[in-house]
């Protein structure tokens, strides 16, 4: 599988996980983002983005470089945000209660105020409300991020695109 290709299937599959995230978790079930849920989806879609463009830019050389760095810093820092939230899960105490500044911080940003479904912090991110095979939405992403930082890396080491 070419670099290209790659790129194209992570930055689509981003997409996808902010969709269902949106689709299913938030509007059909009812499940409302934290600060961490709404930072990581930024994340997700950083990666995705800049995935997308390096499917189509299909760069060489040093911009194979930076296009690496890029995807590794949105899939590190997604990572590490939810791996707080996966600490937080298990250590409700360690969060504070109320509206946390991070709150307030991104539902003051534009991007709440232009389309609040998506970015809008209003759920608490000590509580676990839906799992699959037994891992909780943050645990999830982490595995997500790690395994888009590895695609990334890969995709770093395969041959060019002609």
């Amino acid at each position: 599988m070419k670099a290209h290709h790659i790129h194209f299937a992570t930055g689509l599959g981003c997409l996808a996980l902010v969709g269902f995230a949106a689709n299913y978790l938030q509007a059909a079930i009812g499940l409302l983002p934290c600060p961490l849920c709404v930072m990581q989806r930024i994340a997700f879609i950083l990666f995705g983005i800049t995935a997308l463009v390096a499917s189509m830019h299909r760069p060489a050389g040093a911009l194979r470089w930076l296009y690496l760095g890029l995807l590794d810093l949105w899939a590190t820092l997604g990572a590490a945000i939810a791996g707080w939230q996966v600490y937080l899960t298990y250590n409700p105490q360690a969060a504070e209660c109320g509206i946390s500044p991070e709150e307030r911080f991104l539902n003051g940003l534009p991007l709440a105020k232009w389309w609040p479904a998506m970015f809008e912090a209003n759920g608490d991110c000590t509580k676990v409300d839906w799992t699959f095979l037994g891992l909780s939405v943050p645990e999830l992403s982490l595995i997500a991020f790690v395994l888009l930082s590895g695609l990334a890396v890969y995709a770093a080491l395969r041959p060019a695109a002609r």
